[in-house]
């Protein structure tokens, strides 16, 4: 039986991403740090699948997440061979994104974020190492993230391939230790304690060192990941297994249930339709200043989102073996 309550809360990150990266707005990477929440919860599920599967889990999970990647390497590695994308051998990373596959300088602004799936697949495929390793040293295990965010802050410049694992391994062990009960079974206190000195830390650390764009902790990689651990120790140790209430409410049950259908798929093509939209809006030269500009603005990025998720979004259901529907709810 699904966990209501995980739906809710990655149905609420992606809306965080979407939004942001409509708006820009650098505040909600503090008020809600989205990134950190998925791979929390990415690394919950695959403790369980490594439960119940074994090793089988690998096989499983990347192909639940490769499919809709081949999707937009389909649509788009053509276009951008077309005008000036090399032909060469790490064009291989479209199909096994283990490093970032290649684009050209229009690619990149719409599918930069594909370092998610890249840092997905790697902590898929270390988990069945790290779980164990985790269940018998939870404490050592998590000073390697610690470790790794040090060496990318203050080594050498060619440790900054670590930094997206530096600043979210944290929150995948965390995950584990949520599947495993560990966070249950903190005594409340010690709980909210943990959490507010590691959050505490995090504030200290994003306040005193901003980044180029003030305080956006994507950033700031130390504020960021413990920012991110402090959000994930509140949202999962206090997590209420199921949320009855939720499922009163169609339209909101419906609206999460779809979003968690087609994760990948809203994660996957929503920059794409922001860069689209806001060329088009430059192009035909619309004022979309204020409140009343913005709800537009908002309302036209979820609007062609819809139609891309009822275009594109079928793959998914190939990849979960079901029958597929333009539109899941």
């Amino acid at each position: 039986m699904r966990n209501r309550y995980l739906d809710l809360l990655r149905a609420a990150a992606i809306v965080r991403v979407v939004v942001y990266h409509a708006t820009g707005w650098a505040f909600l990477t503090i008020l809600f740090p989205a990134m950190g929440v998925m791979f929390a919860l990415s690394g919950s599920l695959m403790a369980a699948s490594l439960d119940h599967h074994g090793v089988r889990a690998l096989r499983r999970r990347a192909r639940r997440l490769l499919p809709p990647v081949w999707l937009v390497a389909v649509c788009f590695v053509p276009a951008m061979v077309l005008t000036g994308l090399a032909l060469d051998w790490r064009l291989l990373f479209w199909i096994v994104p283990l490093g970032d596959p290649p684009t050209t300088g229009w690619g990149a602004t719409v599918l930069g974020l594909l370092w998610y799936v890249r840092q997905y697949l790697w902590f898929v495929l270390l988990s069945p190492v790290a779980l164990p390793l985790f269940r018998r040293f939870p404490l050592p295990m998590m000073l390697v993230p610690v470790a790794a965010l040090l060496a990318v802050e203050f080594g050498p410049a060619r440790l900054s391939a670590l930094h997206d694992f530096a600043i979210y391994f944290g929150c995948w062990l965390l995950g584990f230790a949520h599947h495993d009960g560990m966070l249950r079974r903190m005594r409340r206190w010690v709980l909210i304690a943990a959490a507010a000195v590691v959050g505490t830390g995090g504030a200290a650390w994003f306040l005193t060192h901003p980044g180029p764009r003030g305080l956006d902790l994507n950033d700031i990689a130390i504020g960021h990941a413990l920012w991110s651990a402090a959000f994930v120790l509140v949202l999962l140790g206090l997590d209420p297994a199921q949320i009855s209430w939720l499922d009163r409410w169609p339209v909101p049950a419906r609206l999460v249930s779809a979003l968690n259908d087609r994760a990948m798929t809203v994660y996957l093509w929503h920059q794409a339709v922001i860069v689209g939209l806001a060329t088009a809006v430059g192009v035909i030269g619309w004022n979309l200043r204020g409140a009343g500009g913005l709800a537009l603005w908002l309302g036209a990025v979820s609007s062609v989102l819809v139609i891309a998720v009822a275009v594109f979004g079928w793959v998914e259901d190939l990849a979960a073996r079901r029958r597929p529907r333009p539109l899941r709810a």
